[in-house]
């Protein structure tokens, strides 16, 4: 590890190497370092750094990466790029040269234990990447098209609030290594190791504390140690982590260095404190005397009133207190909920009702978005921080279950999927349930493909495609990468919702189930969509990830023609999609079933692939379904889809029985 070198090597080193070596700066505020391979910041106030996105420096010598806006980046790095290669030292020139970095940091998050994205020190070989990298699950580094490619030329030291599935993280509060891509080549819980007991103690990265970082990268052993610790504690001897990583092909010649952050849908602040960085020797040791403070760790609670105390002199003031006694009982009953002992584990996940209220005008008429099968949803946006919201209320007048009800809103307000509408807690009133969601500014599928108002067909087939392969990855979340198996029960175009940028996030996942709560035992309730539900449903009323995955095959259907799984066509005949797209297929014109009205031209082999997907997923018998695993390898070409015969076709025909009149009726 670079920082145990023995003495007299790196001292010949740097006697042999060319002079590289930038002014260190002091005081409380300064900023060194001009062009040189090692400088030191104790605050940043009138420091030589290039800052980019949302990212600034406080008056009083703080960095701020990100300022608490949502969907934002900020990027500070040192102006110069540093010769990360040597070839005038002994040693070998292809190598990467060793390097050292501590820098203090704090992450200020909207609540105690839940955060937006974190933040990561990087090693870029050209800051144009930056430029085009996306905030959110990406952390302001790379963006979908350049994550895992070798030519971003990106290493960078992660620490991550937010379990992403997509990137295979092991938790949200960790520490990872990455190389050209958000997917950690080697990753741990933060925290450290005690040197007293050698236990391992766990950090949280959103406690609002400050804490300090530790990054040591041996040219020579090509590896690369990472150790944390609170701020004001001595470096620990245990590394957190330690893994063999080859830089050379990361630096080229001259790379830049800095720190990146990003938010997505929850307000965070992302502190830098102070900062040293050297090449081929230990970073200089930070003075926490002298580093900016943080501010207040949590909100200063609101100035109390002064008590005046007037004596009762006449049956007015009498009178006066009594109507402000009875206007605040009305206050409170008005906002009233229902609290109970087994709740306060789940504190964090707990909406005031008071808040929703005004979130939501009062649940006023014209903030309804729609009416669903279990309730109306209504647009709000929270005083404090300005979140747009979107609450539905769901009636629920029966105690028989509420107890599991809560505990599985709260298990799965822990799910994280950029393809998921986020449930971001519940609030309990006398006969209702309220869930609190993102806001989707763009609504429903639904409107798209059915509506009217000129939307109807309004998106293009790379559109179209783009929200079928993000559904298809939200449900392999639920069904694989999560902790539990959720089965969601009711895919379809109108629970798919589309944010700002129109991707497409699957709503109300696993709610079906859990409304079940209190129904009677010894019967059996199918819950879902007519022309979604799968065969067996009818024989057995056992939901499965093979009845999601029928689902979706009709969802696939309904996306790729503009057609509901279900209609009547002008002489009231019923029209079933499947069996309309089979007959297609058949005669060799399935790319015919294209809906005519989607603007613009499109690929016809990939119109074809995602209609046979869509046909093999609605296959009768459940074993014959794929998985969505596999149905994500067909959509990405990693696997060809298996040949549609007549003979499997023809079991098609078992399907008509099971619809009825009257589409797209939630039962």
């Amino acid at each position: 590890m670079l920082a145990f070198l023995p003495f007299h090597l790196a001292t010949l080193h740097l006697i042999l190497a060319p002079a590289y070596s930038g002014a260190a700066a002091t005081g409380g505020g300064g900023g060194g370092g001009g062009g040189g391979g090692s400088f030191i910041y104790h605050g940043f106030a009138g420091a030589n750094l290039t800052l980019d996105g949302v990212a600034a420096v406080t008056v009083g010598g703080l960095l701020v990466l990100t300022n608490g806006s949502l969907q934002t980046k900020g990027h500070a790095f040192h102006p110069s790029p540093l010769p990360f290669r040597d070839p005038g030292s002994l040693r070998n020139a292809t190598a990467a040269r060793s390097f050292s970095t501590t820098f203090v940091f704090a992450i200020y998050g909207q609540y105690a234990d839940l955060s937006s994205n974190g933040l990561a020190f990087f090693v870029a070989a050209d800051t144009a990447v930056l430029s085009t990298a996306l905030p959110g699950r990406f952390l302001g580094l790379l963006n979908d098209t350049d994550n895992g490619d070798r030519r971003a030329h990106v290493f960078a030291v992660e620490l991550d609030t937010i379990f992403n599935a997509e990137f295979r993280d092991i938790n949200s509060n960790h520490v990872g290594v990455d190389v050209n891509s958000l997917r950690s080549v080697c990753a741990t819980d933060a925290g450290y190791y005690d040197d007293a007991t050698g236990q391992f103690r766990n950090l949280s990265l959103v406690s609002r504390n400050a804490m300090q970082v530790w990054v040591d990268y041996d040219g020579a052993a090509r590896q690369v140690t990472v150790t944390m610790a609170p701020l004001g504690v001595a470096r620990p001897k245990k590394p957190l982590l330690q893994t063999t990583v080859d830089l050379s092909d990361v630096v080229l010649g001259t790379a830049y260095v800095g720190f990146a952050s990003a938010t997505a849908v929850l307000s965070s602040r992302h502190f830098v404190l102070g900062w040293s960085f050297a090449l081929d020797g230990p970073a200089p040791a930070l003075d926490i005397g002298e580093l900016p403070a943080l501010p207040p760790a949590w909100p200063k609670p609101r100035s109390r009133v002064l008590e005046i105390v007037l004596p009762v002199a006449s049956a007015t003031l009498v009178l006066a207190v009594g109507v402000t006694i009875y206007s605040l009982a009305q206050r409170r009953l008005r906002y009233a909920e229902l609290h109970e002992d087994w709740e306060v584990p789940f504190g964090p996940h707990r909406f005031s009702y008071k808040d929703l209220f005004h979130a939501t005008k009062g649940f006023s008429d014209k903030q309804l978005l729609g009416e669903g099968g279990f309730g109306g949803v209504y647009r709000g946006a929270l005083r404090k921080s300005g979140m747009e919201i979107a609450v539905k209320k769901v009636s629920h007048e029966s105690r028989q279950g509420i107890k599991e009800f809560v505990a599985e809103v709260v298990s799965l307000g822990r799910l994280r999927h950029r393809n998921l509408v986020q449930l971001l807690g519940y609030c309990r009133r006398k006969g209702e349930l309220l869930l609190v969601y993102d806001y989707m500014p763009n609504g429903s599928l639904d409107k798209y493909l059915h509506g009217g108002n000129g939307s109807r067909g309004a998106i293009d087939w790379p559109q179209r495609l783009h929200i079928i392969r993000g559904v298809a990855s939200g449900l392999l979340y639920l069904h694989e990468d999560w902790e539990h198996i959720v089965i969601h029960r009711d895919v379809k175009a109108s629970n798919v919702l589309l944010d700002s940028e129109m991707n497409g996030r699957l709503g109300d996942f696993g709610l079906a189930r859990l409304y079940d709560h209190g129904a009677d035992a010894q019967t059996t309730h199918v819950v879902g969509t007519m022309g979604y539900l799968a065969p067996e449903l009818g024989h057995t009323g056992k939901a499965t990830p093979a009845t999601d995955v029928f689902a979706f095959g009709a969802f696939l259907l309904e996306v790729t023609c503009g057609r509901r799984p279900v209609e009547q066509d002008e002489e009231n005949n019923r029209v079933v999609l499947v069996d309309w797209v089979t007959e297609h297929w058949r005669s060799g014109s399935i790319v015919d079933a294209v809906d005519t009205l989607m603007p613009s031209r499109f690929n016809p082999e990939e119109v074809s692939l995602v209609l046979e997907l869509g046909l093999l997923c609605s296959h009768p018998l459940p074993s014959a379904r794929p998985t969505l695993r596999q149905v994500m390898q067909y959509l990405d070409g990693d696997m060809p889809l298996p040949d549609l015969s007549q003979t499997y076709t023809a079991s098609f025909a078992m399907m008509e029985p099971i619809y009825i009149a009257g589409s797209s009726t939630t039962i």
